[in-house]
């Protein structure tokens, strides 16, 4: 089925799409593993997130586990932190910006938590995959909105509407890219296998009917819709899962995922600059400085160019482990 982990080590519940929203699940967790365990992959996170988010949010998953909630549960709550969070971001009053970053960090815990939820208790599924990051844009939408209305109503011409849209086209496709190539490399560094093609979305989106599956229909739209924006974005990334799987039938072999952490994992330290903690350090600094307008031009002018540097290293990198596949098979 659609929204079935693809492997289990232990048998487990999985929520489908029409069900997963609420709290579940009838099976129990097994008790928990060490933190670690809980981690996408150690070394892509960020000293905050290993310090601070990822040890708070395993608290509370746990918490979660003996609840009994979903991920996605998690998830929305999240949400509803992150968005009250954008509305208190709209007040001149530096103590409600300061409540309302408060209320930012408490969304960042939940955005935590879910994921290590999931991998707490195996609930991992492509609906979390798909809502999570949805979730995350809805938020950073409130906080785009309140942060313009805020501008115009303090003196600014209609026109800051023009400059936030652009910060916000920009935001995401910089989130965009970044997503991307972090599921990249747990697919070719870490033998994951969760990294889907838009060519395989669109095969399977054509299996489901409006009238019958509505609600995983539109889910994966959104998600095939995502996943061809990235692919656009980072082409080399796509011609080199293709040529993976061409060359290596079940998994990516481990010489393979070694020469592809050694060369992409510096990148990282980069693309951490175009994620949720840098903006936020970036916001609370500009709200001290009561120059909040200047979100908007360093996510278009700043943002932007380290992206576009981001892309072309990481383009230069799949060409050459083209190249490096298409030798050794030549030599095979």
């Amino acid at each position: 089925m659609f929204f079935k982990t693809r492997s289990s080590p232990r048998r487990c519940r999985t929520p489908e799409v029409g069900n997963d929203l609420g709290t579940i699940s009838e099976t129990r967790a097994e008790p928990p593993p060490e933190i670690d365990a809980t981690y996408k992959s150690r070394e892509l996170e960020g000293v905050v997130d290993l310090f601070f988010y990822r040890r708070i949010g395993f608290r509370l998953a746990q918490s979660f586990a003996r609840l009994n909630f979903t991920p996605t549960a998690v998830t929305l709550i999240g949400g509803v932190f992150g968005i009250v969070a954008g509305h208190l971001y709209f007040y001149q009053a530096l103590v409600i910006n300061l409540i309302g970053m408060l209320f930012h960090v408490v969304a960042n815990i939940f955005d935590n938590a879910d994921g290590q939820l999931a991998r707490l208790t195996n609930q991992q599924s492509r609906t979390g995959r798909i809502l999570d990051p949805i979730v995350d844009h809805v938020i950073w939408f409130s906080i785009y909105v309140h942060l313009a209305l805020r501008l115009q109503i303090g003196g600014f011409s209609s026109g800051i509407w023009l400059v936030a849209l652009a910060a916000g086209l920009s935001h995401g496709l910089q989130a965009s890219a970044a997503d991307y190539c972090r599921n990249a490399y747990l697919y070719f560094g870490k033998g994951r296998s969760d990294f889907d093609s838009a060519s395989k979305l669109e095969q399977e989106y054509r299996q489901y009917a409006w009238n019958r599956d509505a609600w995983p229909k539109f889910l994966l739209r959104l998600y095939l819709n995502a996943t061809r924006e990235q692919e656009l974005i980072l082409p080399g990334v796509k011609r080199l899962r293709e040529k993976t799987e061409n060359n290596f039938v079940d998994v990516v072999p481990a010489w393979f995922q070694s020469r592809y952490r050694t060369l992409v994992l510096p990148t990282f330290k980069w693309w951490s600059l175009l994620m949720t903690n840098t903006r936020m350090f970036v916001l609370l600094v500009l709200f001290f400085a009561r120059q909040p307008v200047w979100y908007f031009w360093l996510e278009i002018t700043a943002g932007n160019l380290l992206l576009v540097c981001l892309i072309a290293r990481q383009e230069r990198i799949s060409r050459s482990l083209i190249r490096f596949l298409t030798t050794q098979k030549g030599s095979a």
